[in-house]
């Protein structure tokens, strides 16, 4: 009996894309998987169609600025540099369901051979990925705008990360979007760490990247003293080393921060599990940094970490209901420093203790079985 011919495309390395990564696990068995993004060939996949990773996958040509500009969105939809190409990859190819990864990729979607299935998994809010960019903003944003309005009604199944982006989504152009989180996979074998005697320590992980607000804990940390320690494992900004440079020298002058190299996906749980506190302090520069939900809360919920967060609607939402944590008002130093001093090491453990509690249910197992739902409502056997 023939699989199913499933096609996934992202504009990402699927290979370092773990939100992409974990769905192509479910996708493998239901059919026989086609990846088409930047990179090489995920494990998972039958066949790939690899774009070249220096074409941008929006319309940032002169021409097609131009017709940004003009609000002639129909006719720049499939202009972008890499969407032109993954056309020509894609041939005349037939497919029983694409997988549309975030809206850019739903034009294309839509011109794949074989009248297939379409599902849109929304990774964010799609009208304004980049909206403290001025460019974006005013060329771009109207843009994903259209691109949703046109194209996720006709969408056999939608997904997104969290309720209240799907609320958005639902408000404004009628599409009723499942919920798929950024969670990863259980991890029965770890428990919570003990707390050290005289001395709280944090961890922060992920991407070195401008805006995400590592100095301010750094600053926090030296100004709360000996009581504290900070770890960091980063992974260096891609746009350059400029900003990586500033980042390490600025580490290398904290007597309490250590730098550590970044670990693989799989390995990061048993990395972050020996420290006390998870802290992210993001500035909420646009919607989806106000709504987020990111990987890091269940990085750490999974590596049984209390956590310290800037206040966001999700994850205050999260962290006051289960009791992991505490809540910074602002995201300078000062508010991470008046959040911190005076917590109690007995505080620490029993933040830790209630993410070992909900480590099963914040797993990625809950989100597997909605892709799989899908899934079989999709593919007709």
């Amino acid at each position: 009996m023939t699989r199913p011919r499933i096609l996934c495309i992202s504009f990402s390395d699927i290979r370092s894309d773990a939100r992409v990564l974990r769905q192509l696990d479910v996708l493998a068995r239901f059919g026989d998987v086609t990846t088409l993004s930047y990179g090489g060939r995920p494990d998972a996949a039958s066949d790939h169609l690899e774009i070249d990773r220096s074409l941008p996958s929006l319309p940032q040509t002169p021409r097609g600025v131009m017709k940004l500009a003009l609000r002639r969105f129909a006719a720049v939809a499939l202009d972008a540099p890499a969407v032109k190409a993954a056309k020509t990859l894609l041939g005349d190819r037939e497919f029983d369901v694409v997988v549309a990864n975030e809206a850019r990729a739903l034009p294309l979607s839509f011109e794949v051979a074989g009248s297939p299935k379409i599902w849109c998994d929304l990774h964010e809010w799609a009208p304004a990925e980049r909206t403290h960019v001025l460019s974006w903003r005013l060329l771009v944003a109207p843009f994903m705008h259209w691109v949703c309005a046109r194209y996720l009604p006709r969408v056999d199944a939608a997904t997104t990360i969290n309720r209240s982006i799907a609320e958005l989504y639902h408000d404004q152009f009628g599409v009723d979007a499942d919920i798929v989180r950024n969670a990863r996979p259980f991890v029965p074998e770890l428990v919570p760490s003990p707390v050290e005697p005289g001395r709280i320590r944090l961890v922060h992980s992920g991407g070195a990247v401008p805006g995400r607000n590592i100095e301010a804990i750094i600053d926090a940390v030296d100004a709360l003293g000996d009581a504290y320690s900070l770890d960091l494992f980063l992974i260096p900004s891609r746009q350059g080393d400029a900003y990586w440079q500033q980042l390490v020298r600025r580490i290398s002058q904290s007597p309490r921060t250590t730098l550590h190299p970044a670990v693989a996906p799989d390995e990061l749980p048993a990395a972050l599990n020996p420290y006390d506190l998870g802290v992210f302090l993001l500035p909420p520069h646009t919607p989806n940094h106000r709504l987020m939900l990111p990987n890091k809360f269940f990085d750490f919920v999974q590596a049984r970490l209390g956590m310290i967060f800037g206040t966001s609607v999700e994850t205050d939402r999260l962290i006051t209901e289960h009791r992991l944590g505490l809540i910074t008002q602002g995201f300078h130093a000062i508010d991470l420093v008046e959040t911190l001093k005076g917590i109690k090491p007995e505080q620490v453990q029993e933040y830790k203790h209630a993410a070992d509690d909900i480590a099963s249910e914040m797993s990625s197992d809950v989100d597997i079985a909605v892709e799989e739902s899908i899934l079989r409502r999709l593919i007709v056997v």
